[in-house]
């Protein structure tokens, strides 16, 4: 199966609100928090589904441990 990929326009469309699937996207791998109860809504500490959260993420002390068991779906091509 082909790996999906997500433009950033595409991306914004997940932004866990209305019945659509969060998905955030972290140095260019896109990731499903939708069955994270910290995401409910689409947000997270003032974060929001739907973008490229690279910039964000990159700050965190501990970005590669909650990374690794967020289920990818596809990676950010623009």
């Amino acid at each position: 199966m082909a790996e999906k990929t997500f433009t950033t326009t595409e991306l914004a469309k997940f932004d866990g609100r209305n019945g659509h699937p969060a998905y955030v996207a972290v140095k260019g791998i896109v990731y499903d928090v939708s069955n994270l109860p910290v995401w409910k809504g689409g947000k997270h500490h003032g974060n929001l589904a739907g973008h490229d959260l690279t910039s964000v993420m990159s700050r965190s002390i501990h970005m590669e441990t909650v990374l690794k068991d967020i289920p990818v779906v596809g990676k950010l091509v623009d």
